[in-house]
């Protein structure tokens, strides 16, 4: 009888040192998927991971699932020296230290970024091959940083769907959906999104100016940042309309959108909108991340933009209760005034293809003698017997943009820019103020990602009725969190906006909600592969008895 005692006892001691083991072990791996730029650099730092390795370990998965098995087809151009500049990296960290959080990551980059030694094409085979003179700003800053480009990926044809299907373009064809094969990425920067979210990079960047960061990032399923207008540099980014225009993050983690935004900020000489940022942009985002960050924030409901998917919805009020759950206040409703929801699509056509005929102009013209240098040239190129060209859709959107009247010093122009945008802000400043709010919640996209065909005709950025071209209109920050997944298996992200410059409380809102929820899933058409786990420093199951 004792010795059963015994017996049972040693069992109970042997199933929990097992357990403790195997607690240990996993402590003991990294896991690609669900690795941030901390977990990577500590993986740098204890020796058991390098640039070069992490490099080959996400070729390897663009291989598998990008060119082959469910062609996801992100990538334009592949860089084909960052096996080598890995190697220089990794040598640099060995002889002089990082230096800083990215050195040695692998990024992509949406492909209207202008970088010096690979082609920016903007996704039109009218320029394909064009390699621009010198990198983007915020591109030299992350290289500066140690960053890797991996590659250039795939978005909507000159940053603008233009009617046709999402994530297509003349120069890299169709992008898919890593959650669901028949459906888009999203634009425009459905390349950068449908990558992040199928683990081809630690993370990517994407432009926005009507949602075109934040369509992708919930179709998709991954955390993305528009932030202020002027908190990071468009010098060197192929214009759409440069009075919405922006870069952003995107990522598969808060973590690594605030990393990301810190390296990119800064005042360019180059571009006017950044001195407003002067004084306001910070280096290191990371520190406002905090658990707890969501206890007494008055947090609004904007209700304008739920009620077009049932399936969005439930996640919605879900995400609402754990708002509720981590401390925050929700004023719900909160509804804007209809001349601003009535009206913003107004302004927006009044200068959209109007700076878009000019600007795209004025991009074209700094490019080789064998290019369009204008827009006209453009559509004389891609009319032209045997062009090759493939994008009916973006043609006669940039024929519209030509036939619009007038140009920048038009009266129509100028009211729109500079009254219209002034009202749309007052607009939203008054609804802030009005609350008391921090900030304002609501379904990036009101439904989930969209099936590969030409859009409805008049469907706005991230879908019928989004708001996130509020954002653009108002110049203020919108970062993206997933929040669930519908029953069909497709993301619901919420987003959190905010007044200029709030950043740090967008991003310490999103973070807590974030670790809270852990609402992202890796797509079920790119699933781990065995390498992706990586076995770091000792791991401790061996000694368990």
């Amino acid at each position: 009888m004792h010795y059963k005692k015994l017996g049972g006892l040693r069992a109970v001691m042997l199933a929990v040192a097992l357990a403790v083991g195997h607690v240990a072990a996993q402590a003991a791996t990294l896991d690609l998927d669900d690795a941030t730029i901390a977990d990577i650099n500590g993986a740098f730092a204890d020796g058991t991971l390098t640039s070069e390795k992490l490099v080959k370990l996400y070729l390897k998965r663009i291989e598998t699932y990008d060119q082959k098995g469910p062609a996801i087809n992100t990538v334009i151009t592949l860089n084909t020296h960052a096996i080598e500049q890995a190697r220089a990296l990794d040598k640099e960290r060995r002889t002089k230290g990082p230096r800083s959080p990215i050195h040695g990551i692998p990024i992509v980059l949406k492909d209207n970024f202008d970088t010096y030694d690979m082609p920016t094409t903007a996704g039109s085979l009218l320029l394909k091959g064009s390699i621009p003179p010198d990198d983007a700003f915020v591109v030299k800053k992350l290289r500066d940083a140690g960053a890797i480009i991996l590659a250039k990926v795939n978005l909507s044809e000159f940053a603008s769907g233009s009617g046709g299907p999402n994530g297509f373009s003349s120069m890299g064809g169709q992008t898919l959906n890593p959650h669901d094969l028949t459906k888009g990425p999203s634009g425009s920067s459905g390349g950068t999104g449908a990558a992040i979210a199928a683990n081809f990079a630690q993370f990517g960047l994407g432009t926005d100016t009507g949602g075109s960061v934040r369509g992708p990032s919930s179709a998709n399923g991954i955390a993305g940042l528009k932030p202020t207008y002027g908190l990071m540099s468009r010098d060197g980014i192929v214009p759409l309309a440069l009075s919405y225009d922006t870069g952003g993050p995107m990522a598969r983690s808060v973590y690594d959108v605030a990393v990301a935004l810190g390296v990119m900020t800064g005042v360019d000489p180059a571009d006017p909108a950044t001195q407003a940022s002067v004084g306001k942009f910070d280096t290191d985002y990371t520190k406002y991340l905090k658990r707890g960050s969501l206890k007494g924030a008055r947090i609004g409901v904007a209700r304008d933009f739920f009620k077009q998917s049932v399936e969005t919805d439930y996640v919605m009020e879900s995400a609402i209760a754990t708002l509720k759950s981590l401390g925050a206040t929700v004023v719900d409703p909160v509804n804007y005034p209809d001349y601003l929801l009535n009206g913003r699509n107004a302004i927006t056509q009044a200068i959209s293809g109007r700076e878009f005929k000019v600007q795209v102009s004025q991009y074209l013209a700094t490019l080789g003698p064998q290019y369009p240098h204008s827009l006209a040239e453009l559509i004389t190129r891609a009319e032209a017997p045997g062009s090759g060209y493939t994008n009916p859709w973006r043609l006669n959107a940039m024929k519209e943009a030509q036939a619009s009247v007038g140009g920048l010093d038009e009266p129509e122009y100028l009211v729109a820019r500079n009254e219209g945008l002034a009202l749309l802000r007052a607009a939203v400043t008054a609804t802030f103020e009005k609350h008391q709010l921090d900030a304002l919640i609501y379904p990036t996209s009101p439904k989930p990602a969209q099936p590969i065909e030409p859009a409805a005709p008049g469907a706005a950025a991230g879908g019928a009725g989004s708001a996130t071209n509020i954002a653009n209109r108002t110049g203020f920050p919108d970062l993206i969190v997933p929040a669930g997944m519908t029953k069909d298996g497709l993301p619901v992200t919420i987003s959190f906006f905010g007044p200029a410059f709030s950043e740090p409380k967008l991003l310490a809102y999103g973070y807590d909600f974030e670790q809270a929820t852990h609402a992202r899933v890796l797509p079920k058409y790119t699933p781990a592969l065995a390498q992706d786990r990586i076995t770091t420093g000792q791991s401790f199951a061996a000694a368990a008895p």
